[in-house]
């Protein structure tokens, strides 16, 4: 997403104050779910000890909503709501952002479309009344979406020169082909060039409705005032979107596809299929990618690949849970003469990670890690909020950061020997290459 952050004196004053919050110990959060007089629901932790509140705003479907042949269209009206609204131009909304100490921030990925705001209690009615404006009465005038649409061509231009990206585009297609996970959410440039001032009030209608809306809160306000808040806020929003598109299966098969780049290194992804969140096997592949290749230079992956040859830097896999789908990826970069030295260790130690055979040391060191790290995420109202935004979307009860760390704690070896031998293909693993490589076709 273009995001621009002003830093007048008084915008930092403010972001001082944020970042002078304490954490909130993860076992201490008192989550409560409310509902607006209007029926809109919510979860709120009250912290009072600062005049400050986090509002996290998600809509389901994100870019993956773009209208048939209109690819980026989701991603060019995120990126222009703030552009202007109600008696505000575009210079206009983010002085009203600067005088009110607020901070406001629209992305989108494949899934969600993200609205974040942050304000001052002293503040809050006037944000709340500003950030309605952009949700709710947009301007999407011809020179912002203009100027929005450069700025968004800019960066396909640039990723087309991106060996990174590159890969990632590359990977998606072979995975997904015409589905919208097949391409980048930017669109490409015919697709964006042709995006009209329409098109942008077409594509928030597709996915900035109430049936597809998830909400929390957390800092200084009350239930009843969060629930006004909602209303006000929300309230007239429409009532349902644009269907969701249909799940769909990774079509990866085994081998490697070579995009020619002129690089004296190559990058690469890899994957295969992988595992829903609320498969009731997720934890005990968690561990298991944590040992093969999350786990920094205490995974196989590192150890072979970086430690004992030299191959790369950096190596790392990672489980990718989407709403309509999932793969289980890694990446790294290596020199084009290395690469298919890298790309064959890489194959032998997922093969082995697919036996299932793994060392009490390796599980315990694995757990201490993910239930170590774990409270860590929550140092602040901020990212408190993003997490409950998250845990909602995906479908989590509201007792989860609880019981997180004992699922993790549960995993056995003969867990992780069951999840390996189900889950992991090594003849179904795919590599993408963008580079020059020695010995690799």
């Amino acid at each position: 997403m273009i995001r621009s952050v002003l830093r007048t004196p008084f915008r930092l004053a403010a972001m001082a104050l944020v970042a002078l919050m304490a954490a909130i110990p993860a076992h201490a959060l008192d989550i409560r779910e409310v509902t607006s007089p209007g029926g809109i629901r919510a979860w709120l932790v009250e912290a009072h000890d600062i005049p400050f509140t986090a509002l996290e705003i998600r809509f389901r479907g994100g870019a993956s909503l773009d209208a048939p042949g209109k690819r980026g269209e989701i991603n060019l009206m995120t990126a222009t709501l703030e552009e202007g609204s109600g008696n505000h131009d575009s210079q206009g909304f983010a002085a009203a952002q600067e005088m009110l100490a607020a901070r406001f921030g629209f992305d989108v990925d494949d899934d969600t479309l993200s609205v974040s705001a942050r304000m001052l209690t002293e503040n809050r009615d006037k944000a709340v009344d500003l950030l309605r404006g952009a949700l709710t009465d947009p301007h999407f005038d011809q020179a912002s979406v203009d100027r929005v649409r450069g700025q968004v061509l800019s960066i396909i231009a640039s990723d087309a020169k991106d060996p990174g990206a590159l890969a990632t585009q590359t990977f998606r297609k072979i995975a997904y082909g015409d589905h919208p996970y097949g391409s980048s959410l930017n669109g490409t440039s015919d697709s964006v060039k042709a995006l009209t001032r329409e098109d942008m009030f077409d594509a928030k209608a597709r996915v900035m409705a109430k049936d597809r809306m998830v909400v929390s809160a957390v800092g200084d306000i009350t239930p009843d005032q969060l629930g006004e808040m909602l209303d006000r806020l929300l309230g007239d929003l429409p009532d349902t979107g644009a269907p969701l598109p249909e799940p769909v299966a990774p079509t990866l098969s085994g081998g490697v596809t070579v995009v020619p780049f002129d690089s004296p290194q190559s990058v690469v992804i890899f994957g295969q299929k992988g595992i829903a969140l609320d498969d009731p096997d997720f934890f005990p592949a968690y561990v298991l990618n944590q040992i093969l290749g999350a786990g920094g230079f205490s995974s196989r992956l590192m150890d072979e690949v970086r430690e004992k040859r030299g191959l790369t830097y950096g190596i790392y896999t990672y489980l990718v849970s989407r709403d309509l789908s999932d793969t289980w990826q890694g990446s790294f970069a290596s020199a084009n003469e290395k690469v298919a030295e890298a790309v064959k260790i890489t194959q032998e130690e997922w093969a082995r990670a697919a036996t299932g055979e793994v060392t009490d040391q390796e599980l315990d060191d694995a757990k201490t890690y993910l239930t170590g790290a774990y409270p860590l995420r929550f140092d602040g109202n901020a990212n408190i909020a993003d997490i409950l935004a998250g845990m909602q979307l995906n479908g989590m009860p509201i007792d989860y950061i609880d019981t997180r760390n004992d699922k993790v704690e549960a995993v056995t070896k003969e867990d992780v020997a069951r999840v390996a031998k189900r889950l992991m293909d090594p003849a179904g693993l795919h590599f993408v290459v963008v580079g020059t490589p020695v010995g690799l076709e």
